[in-house]
């Protein structure tokens, strides 16, 4: 066996495991990675954002994009410690992450050398991170890499995928040892677990007895790569699809059969059919709180009355919200082809739902009626449909939104049309501010032939500015458009609506006078060498993005957006003990209460 350095063996294991990217920072405690990736420079490239938390989006969007990890790399102490909130963001979402970390030298655990963390045990990062990540490894001796290494990235890509740990100690990079190249671990999507026949066909049961059946779809149909057998089983039974944020785009989103999302914020025809479904295939979705109303009965769904068949490749997902009638521990892609085969199988059965299609055809048309005019209006500052609009109509099919958090992002989860999957990046289930502004660098890299586009609020963007340096230094060309409102307008708004419309501490303000307040963002761009416009016409905006979209560079558009016109609720979302609004548009509807329409 060849003597290795702990560190020359790490790298050579990123490259056989085909990892071209390490997206890190230095400092002490990992200084000694730094020579091997030197060294193997031409086969796997470091890209040293200037703050941890971006390093963790830009791994996470990248995995999203092109279901391939990369590494993170940080220093032991702080370093590490700013990795929490996005290692957080890329466990609630299934994406995976292969986090190393630094830590002090083994020589000096329990000592209390610089930046170890040791109250309540030596060296204790592992502790810190455990919550936020599938496992963490701390191999302390380089003999321990091999089998550390190998079972961090089998476990990162297997099941249901997510980010791991390899916290490293500061000698353990530069001591050599004679160790064994472990094998590489079996690349995303090649391990599927099916369902048993028996399931497969009483599913197919369950479908032909339906009359108002509906496909809910998530990340796990996403993850699965599962588009193609999902769209020609939808066709051929003629079944609407209903999608979380992370399914997006799985099902072409301008379909007929396609209702858009789903919950508070999500589209009538959606949640008017979810309600009054009898039967929900549920593919990789989790039921959480956004897009089920709260699980409040009667505004998204009507579990137990609508039947349930709930298939996840995570058994912790069956039954945790709504108890199935079939609960099915499979891979989506794989069970749809097993329905697919069962279908062909019984070449007589073709989907019944015209009646139902009917239906939703007309909620389809009276919420055309009532959003479609506030989609023409110009003004300024501009209304949130024109930007939703304008980017719509720029961007072609293949672009890619990385989308940040915040009431901007309410509005696209419910206008925007994502035609292919993998093309529509949301933190969704922990909500961390930054990921659609930093993970866009991450999805550029991922797909350079492709536009990137970065929705993101002023908050997020503040939060995260020096991502203008890294797409400088890099030459990354991701454009950003930043939904200026001047405020935590998501949370002024919750804020008001509970508290008698006071405002404290939600809106950013300059003085006594209160005057509205942010910085001059395309002048903070101009000075990163960024190309950037203030846009604060709506009639200005379209040719905006297109020029920024052609010029393949860097860019930022800061979009003057008005603060005070609100998605309409068509759902509920509950803050116990504080009562939950009524929708803006439909009503909450309980079987037996009214015939369905």
């Amino acid at each position: 066996m060849p003597k290795m350095k702990g560190a020359e063996l790490i790298t050579d294991y990123l490259i056989a495991n085909d990892i071209p990217y390490v997206f890190g920072i230095c400092g002490h405690g990992n200084v000694g990675m730094l020579d091997p990736l030197y060294e193997a420079r031409d086969r796997i490239t470091l890209i040293s954002p200037r703050h941890e938390q971006v390093a963790a989006h830009m791994a996470d969007a990248y995995f999203r994009v092109k279901h391939k990890p990369v590494a993170t790399l940080t220093s032991c102490g702080p370093g590490s410690c700013n990795i929490i909130m996005p290692l957080a963001t890329a466990l609630s979402d299934s994406s995976a992450v292969l986090a190393i970390t630094a830590n002090v030298p083994t020589s000096q655990f329990n000592r209390s050398p610089f930046q170890e963390v040791n109250r309540h045990f030596q060296a204790d990062f592992v502790n810190i991170v455990r919550p936020v990540v599938k496992r963490s490894f701390q191999p302390t001796r380089v003999d321990m890499l091999p089998l550390a290494l190998r079972q961090a990235m089998t476990t990162m890509l297997s099941g249901r995928p997510g980010p791991v740990n390899v916290d490293v100690p500061f000698n353990v990079f530069q001591e050599e040892d004679e160790v064994e190249m472990p094998p590489p671990a079996p690349p995303f999507n090649t391990q599927r677990g099916g369902a048993s026949p028996e399931e497969v066909a009483r599913a197919l049961d369950l479908v032909r007895r339906a009359r108002r059946p509906v496909l809910f779809i998530g990340h796990g149909v996403t993850l699965s790569e599962a588009s193609r057998e999902l769209s020609a089983f939808a066709r051929k039974l003629g079944i609407p699809v209903i999608s979380s944020p992370n399914g997006m785009g799985c099902f072409d989103m301008t379909d007929p059969l396609s209702l858009g999302f789903i919950g508070r914020n999500g589209a009538y025809p959606a949640n008017e059919a979810g309600r009054r479904a009898d039967l929900v295939i549920a593919l990789g979705a989790r039921f959480d709180d956004r897009s089920a109303s709260s699980w409040i009965p009667g505004y998204s769904w009507n579990f137990p009355t609508t039947r349930l068949v709930h298939v996840d490749v995570d058994p912790a997902e069956l039954g945790r919200n709504y108890p199935p009638d079939l609960g099915i521990l499979a891979d989506a892609r794989t069970f749809l082809r097993q329905l697919l085969a069962e279908l062909e199988r019984r070449s007589d059965e073709e989907g019944d739902t015209k009646a139902w299609l009917a239906d939703i055809a007309k909620w389809r048309a009276e919420w055309d009626k009532f959003i479609k005019p506030n989609f023409d209006i110009h003004a300024s500052p501009i209304r949130p449909e024109r930007v939703v609009a304008d980017c719509q109509a720029v961007l072609p099919d293949d672009a890619i939104l990385a989308c940040d958090v915040g009431v901007n992002h309410n509005w696209y989860m419910q206008f925007w049309n994502a035609r292919k999957s993998q093309t529509m990046l949301n933190s969704w289930g922990f909500s961390g501010m930054g990921f659609g502004t930093a993970g866009a660098l991450g999805a550029k890299l991922a797909a350079p032939d492709k536009p990137v586009v970065a929705i993101a609020g002023d908050g997020c963007f503040t939060m995260v500015p020096h991502v203008l340096c890294t797409a400088v230094e890099y030459d990354i060309p991701v454009v950003w458009v930043i939904w200026n409102n001047f405020g935590w307008v998501s949370i002024r708004d919750i804020q008001l609506g509970m508290f008698g419309g006071r405002e404290h501490g939600t809106m950013f303000h300059q003085g006594e006078n209160k005057k509205p307040y942010n910085p001059d963002f395309a002048l903070m761009a101009r000075s990163c060498g960024v190309n950037a416009v203030t846009v604060t016409r709506s009639q200005d905006l379209k040719a905006a993005l297109e020029h920024a979209v052609k010029s393949n560079k860097p860019c930022v558009l800061d979009v003057h957006v008005d603060a005070e016109i609100r998605p309409p609720a068509t759902g509920a979302w509950e803050l116990p003990p504080t009562p939950y609004k009524e929708p803006v548009f439909g009503q909450r509807w309980l079987p037996g209460t009214a015939p369905a329409k």
